[in-house]
């Protein structure tokens, strides 16, 4: 009876996780090249108490074993990097990746991250920013006297813009990308940001459009791949999960409640 009690328990345990989950990618509905998180379960270890294909006589076996399991947990949070839909917000500085890659972005402590964010800001010095003001490794910095509106972003990342008074374009830089051979084994850190891990391999640099990186979308940003619709039926299927899990509590102490009845 005591198994009962403590499967289910791992069972609204597992499923309280995965709401964790699903409001994340809720609450990320609108953030900027989000890819959206899927919970995975495993079941946990299972109590034997007859091997299948163990002697049931001198001339005979049994079929089937005989096991009874002990719950579920959450085995891990899978992010999937499908593609967002992308938005055009006529900013010259705003830039969507289509296809695989990552902007590298130079931290504050000189370490590397990687986003697929591409609302990129201009700073006091002209440099390509990020929301909060880190650099992309590119070190792209545009003409003081460039007016925004001639920066142009080229689909293979070739920045340029026209300073005032010329004619012609000047290119101030190129942007690179970053691919992972397994992008899932990436961790979030925040800030729409990216580290590599052991799981993610190193990071493979190339110019967009070239060695399977994807190309660059000017005025354009790509957005959060998560289906809303699809979250609120995952968030349906989990509260019922939670709540027949919480039953099964209840069912098993009813019956644990007889039991301790009969010495009446």
């Amino acid at each position: 009876m005591m198994r009962a009690l403590w499967s289910a328990a791992s069972g609204m345990e597992a499923q309280q996780d995965h709401m964790d989950v699903i409001s994340n990618n809720i609450a990320n509905v609108n953030t900027t090249g989000n890819k959206k998180q899927r919970a995975e379960f495993q079941d946990l270890m299972y109590q034997t108490m007859r091997d299948a294909g163990a002697a049931s006589g001198a001339d005979s076996q049994y079929p089937t074993g005989l096991q009874v399991g002990l719950g579920a947990r959450l085995s891990a949070t899978n992010r999937i990097f499908t593609q967002g839909s992308a938005q055009n917000t006529g900013v010259p500085t705003d830039v969507a990746i289509q296809g695989d890659g990552f902007f590298r972005v130079t931290l504050p402590d000189g370490t590397t991250a990687y986003t697929r964010d591409g609302s990129l800001k201009i700073d006091s010095n002209r440099n390509l920013v990020t929301t909060d003001g880190y650099m992309l490794a590119d070190n792209i910095q545009l003409d003081a006297t460039a007016p925004s509106d001639t920066i142009v972003i080229a689909s293979d990342g070739q920045v340029s813009d026209k300073p005032a008074g010329n004619t012609a374009s000047n290119v101030v830089g190129q942007i690179t990308l970053s691919r992972f051979l397994n992008p899932s084994g990436l961790t979030a850190v925040g800030k729409n940001l990216f580290v590599p891990s052991d799981a993610s391999g190193d990071a493979i640099d190339g110019n967009p459009g070239e060695d399977g990186a994807g190309t660059l979308m000017q005025s354009t940003l790509e957005m959060s791949n998560v289906q809303i619709v699809e979250e609120m039926v995952n968030m349906i299927i989990a509260q019922r999960a939670y709540e027949t899990n919480s039953k099964a509590i209840t069912t098993s102490d009813s019956m644990l409640e007889i039991a301790n009845g009969l010495k009446r």
